[in-house]
This record gives structure tokens, C-alpha cells and sequence, in this order.
């Protein structure tokens, strides 16, 4: 099996190179001028005896240059561990650690986060020292090439079972875990999904989503495996798109909830002339939105899709049917095989409608997790009696409960666990207590999502993903906003807690446990009060 995401780079860069690869602001390189850099990039990096198999972290914020560098991650045969840029030092530093990282990858603010202010400051490449400081390696920021002539040979070849990419998730405790994605993983899930959503040559696709986030970096490799254009766009609120998908030729738009749920509210939404595809995943878009968009753009297509970073992508619903069911994920496709277990981990025959916990097989399943045989034990498991794909060795347990309806459609009804879902991302709710238990005089802490019934995204009325995150500490003297700069100062911007409550004490079930039910009633009850008399 060749290397179907870098391979097909060299291939438009012989056949369109003078077709415009990627964009970012009035900056702009041709499919020849990026498998140009993309080589020159991992020269650079080969010369820093990084050997193949070695991780190499990207902490930088979206650019040309961080997609450069990712590529030629790839061709360095180098394993790609892209990390959010809102993440703080201390956890770009534990995630470092933890991904036995031989190198790092930073732009010039993310340099200056870490203390690295010494040397160049257009270098991008650094290397851990003992005492976990970094120091520059002789690797200057990627040069923008002219086209080699002529170019190399495609890179790779039967890289399918190696390793490509860490994606680092929180799962259900409180470290985020590293997911083993191999090549033969991102061939599959480009290669199928863009099938599905029809993409060509012509396709402009709009990259606002993180490209440390799966569903992100797939933009990416869908793109470059048809040559398809990419924009490269930060998003904070709807009017950052309007430019873009009024004016930029794009056609494709993959968003997640937090995203299209105001955008489908946006007026000018219905004044952009070349979108002809919405996807949505990371979370279930609700049915107010979903006929706002197709309100809106009534003559695109709009994919309503559910995945899960341990395997991707698993269901899309066809957008034919999303008028009749909008508050469906869908079925399985081609790369996705798709069961329901029971309460007692029994699969539901196919064909019969049934509530259960989602199950998922196939080419898209990724290794398990890095260095944690453990959590990959409870997650990846052998297949139930009776699964339909005899080829499947190992599947995935989402922890996801879902509805499938007797069509076979599937419908998600929530979290098995207490993990946060908010905005696409998935958040571990011990991450943020483990932050707030070491501000000075907090003893108990929980975190969880929630949704008011003030919620500004309209979800309350139907099942969905959380609003907010919701924080109850005690005891009841901790001084809130204080909290709120100290947990600034830890955690990402999506994992910051929406409200705050401090209690004499947590409320405990009978059981003498926390109990974090109850603690999300009471700051649900105190915030609509709130609202209710402000």
C-alpha cells in the first residue's frame, strides 16, 4: 500500500502545479510550490537526526507554514503529534513527555511560551535538554520554495501499518490520551469520506477547524488526495466566515455545532454563492439548526455525520434524508462497521431497532493508545459474538449511547461516562478539577457540562451536546474570580468554565461518593435564578 495522503502531493504537483494548494490571508503556494517546501521542510528536518518513528510535536498556530511542516513530518517518516495552540505550556510540556517526543515544532509565540527567547527568532525546531528546558535546533522557519524541476519521486510506499500521527484526546481520566492513527488509518478515512461528499479537483475547502482536532486535519489530507484548494481560517465568531465563504470560492465547509449553530443564524449565510457542501461533526447539531441551514442554503448539501477520535468518522446521514431525519447521525458507510451492545455487552441483531452502546469496526479503527496498554484494553476489544466483519481483529467501544431506528439509522442519545463534549472538543472533566484542586484553599472540586435553560444556543428544548462547562468547588469562602484568573492561566479557552459555584461542601451520594449530578442541578438552579432576578 502506498502513502495515499503525501503521495498524491507529487502527483498534482506534476500534473496541476500551477493549481493553488493552500491559502492564509494574501499568502498563497501552488501545488508545485508546496511539495517543494514540503521536501526542502523535511530535509531540515532529517538533518536534525530525527530518525523515522520518532515523534515530532507541532505547537504553532494555523498558517502555511504549520501545514508545511506537517507534511514533511510525514515524508520524514517522522509520527505528527499536532497540539491545539491554546494550550498552555504546562500541558504542552506533560503531553511532550508523555509522547517520549524526540522534538518540538514551534512558531515564534508559542517559542516565547515555552522561555525559548534565545538564539533566532525565526527558528521553529527545538529539542528537549535534561533539565526540560528547550533549546533551538538550526532549523529556520519553512522556506516558501519555487517548484523543484524536476520534482522527486513520491516519498513513500508501504507505509500502511506504521504509525502517522498521535492525536491526543481526554478520555475518561484526567490525562489527555495519545490515539496511534496509523497511514493506513488516514488513507482510509480521506479516501472514503471524500467520496462521499463528492469532492474534486474544483473543491475549495474552508479549514477553520484546529488542525490538532482529527476532524481538522482531515481537511487537510481529503484536499491534497483529489487537489482540491484549502483556506486556512481562525475562527472566534460567524462573521470571520463571511468573507471567506462570500467572496473566496469556497465550497465545502466542515464545522462542528459551536459553529454551525450560530452560523445557520447568520442573515448572509444565504449569499454565498459557491458553497455546495456543510458537514457537521463533533457533537449533534440540533434540529432548529439543521433546518436553518437548509433554510438558508436549501440547494447545498448538508452531511450530518458522528465520529470519535479512536476511529474517525462512523456514520453520515444522507443529506436526502436529512430533511425527514434531522436528528440523525446517519448509517455506516463504506470504511465503517457499526453494531449495538446491550447493557450486558450482547450485540443487537442487525435489523432490529435497539438502544445500546455504539461499536465500531473496520480499516478506520485506530492502534489504541500510546503507552497505555490499560486504556486501550477497556476501549479496543474483540469483537461481540456474532459482528458481521469476520476481518475485524479489534473494535472500538465508543461509550456512546445511541437509538437505531429500523431503517438502520442511527440517532445519539449521549455519554455512557462523564466526559464534557462542548463545542466538538472532548473534555475531561478530572482536567479541569485537578486545576482548580491546586488554586490555594480549594478541597473538592467537579466539573461538568451543562445546559441551562437560558442556554444561547436553543438546546435545551431537544437532546444535545452540553452548552457550557460548569465548575462547583468548595468551600464557599474561595474567591470566584480569582478562580476564574487562575484557571485562565491552566487551561485552554474551551475547557474554561462557563459558571462557578463555591459551596460549604460538595453534596455526596449515599454511597459516600461525590456525587456530580447533584452538584450540576444546584448550579444549573442558581444560574437560571440568577438570570430569572439579575
Amino acid at each position: 500500500m502506498s502513502n495515499d495522503v503525501i503521495n498524491p502531493l507529487w502527483r498534482h504537483a506534476h500534473h496541476t502545479p500551477t493549481r493553488i494548494a493552500v491559502r492564509c490571508g494574501k499568502q498563497a503556494l501552488s501545488y508545485a510550490e508546496l511539495a517543494a517546501s514540503v521536501e526542502t521542510t523535511a530535509g531540515y528536518l532529517r538533518a536534525q537526526g530525527l530518525n523515522p518513528g520518532q515523534p515530532l510535536v507541532v505547537w504553532a498556530n494555523k498558517r502555511i507554514e504549520t501545514v508545511v511542516v506537517m507534511l514533511a513530518a510525514w515524508v520524514a517518516g517522522l509520527v505528527l503529534v499536532p497540539l491545539h495552540p491554546a494550550l498552555r505550556a504546562g500541558q504542552l510540556r506533560s503531553i511532550f513527555a508523555r509522547a517520549k517526543a524526540q522534538g518540538i515544532v514551534v512558531d515564534a509565540p508559542h517559542a516565547q511560551a515555552l522561555g525559548c527567547t534565545q538564539g533566532n527568532p525565526n527558528h521553529w525546531g527545538y529539542s528537549p535538554t535534561p533539565d526540560g528546558a528547550f533549546k533551538p535546533l538550526p532549523f529556520d522557519a519553512p522556506t516558501i520554495n519555487t517548484p523543484i524541476s524536476p520534482l522527486p519521486e513520491p516519498p513513500f510506499s508501504d507505509l500502511g501499518p506504521a504509525l502517522a500521527a498521535l492525536m491526543f484526546t481526554s478520555g475518561s481520566t484526567g490525562q489527555p490520551k495519545g490515539v496511534m492513527v496509523t497511514h493506513a488509518n488516514l488513507n482510509a478515512g480521506a479516501a472514503a469520506v471524500s467520496q462521499y461528499l463528492g469532492l474534486t479537483a474544483v473543491d475549495e475547502l474552508l479549514a477553520v477547524l484546529p488542525l490538532s482536532f482529527d476532524y481538522g486535519l482531515s481537511q487537510i489530507t481529503m484536499a491534497l488526495r483529489v487537489g482540491a484548494g484549502i483556506t486556512l481560517q481562525d475562527y472566534l465568531l460567524p462573521n470571520d466566515l463571511k468573507k471567506p465563504l462570500i467572496h473566496g470560492g469556497i465550497t465545502v465547509l466542515a464545522g462542528t455545532p459551536g459553529l454551525l449553530i450560530p452560523l445557520a443564524q447568520a442573515g448572509w449565510l444565504k449569499d454565498t454563492p459557491a458553497l455546495r457542501c456543510i458537514t457537521n461533526s463533533g457533537g449533534k447539531l440540533p434540529i432548529t439548526s439543521v433546518r436553518a441551514l437548509r433554510a438558508a442554503k436549501p440547494a447545498a448539501q448538508l452531511f450530518l455525520m458522528y465520529g470519535l477520535t479512536e476511529a474517525f468518522r462512523a456514520s453520515v446521514l444522507d443529506p436526502a434524508e436529512v430533511d425527514t431525519h434531522p436528528d440523525s447521525i446517519g448509517r455506516a458507510f463504506s470504511a465503517s462497521v457499526l453494531g449495538l451492545v446491550d447493557d450486558q455487552g450482547t450485540l443487537i441483531s442487525e435489523g432490529v431497532e435497539g438502544v445500546g452502546e455504539l461499536v465500531q469496526g473496520g480499516p478506520l479503527v485506530t492502534a489504541g493508545y500510546f503507552n497505555d496498554p490499560a486504556a486501550t484494553a477497556e476501549r479496543y476489544r474483540r469483537p461481540p459474538t456474532g459482528w458481521p466483519n469476520r476481518a475485524d481483529e479489534r473494535v472500538v467501544f465508543s461509550g456512546d449511547q445511541v437509538r437505531r431506528d429500523a431503517a438502520g439509522r442511527y440517532y445519539f442519545l449521549g455519554r455512557l461516562d462523564e466526559q464534557i463534549k462542548v463545542q466538538g472538543f472532548r473534555i475531561s472533566p478530572e482536567e479541569i478539577e485537578q486545576a482548580a484542586l491546586r488554586y490555594p484553599g480549594i478541597t473538592e472540586a467537579l466539573a461538568f457540562g451543562y445546559a441551562p435553560e437560558s442556554c444561547p444556543l436553543g438546546t435545551l428544548s431537544e437532546p444535545s451536546e452540553p452548552c457550557f462547562v460548569g465548575l462547583v468547588v468548595a468551600p464557599d469562602t474561595v474567591n470566584r474570580d480569582e478562580l476564574k484568573s487562575w484557571l485562565r492561566s491552566q487551561l485552554a479557552p474551551y475547557q474554561m468554565p462557563e459558571q462557578i459555584l463555591s459551596l460549604p461542601e460538595l453534596p455526596r451520594s449515599n454511597n459516600g461518593k461525590l456525587d456530580r449530578a447533584a452538584s450540576r442541578i444546584i448550579l444549573i438552579n442558581q444560574t437560571s435564578a440568577l438570570q430569572a432576578n439579575p
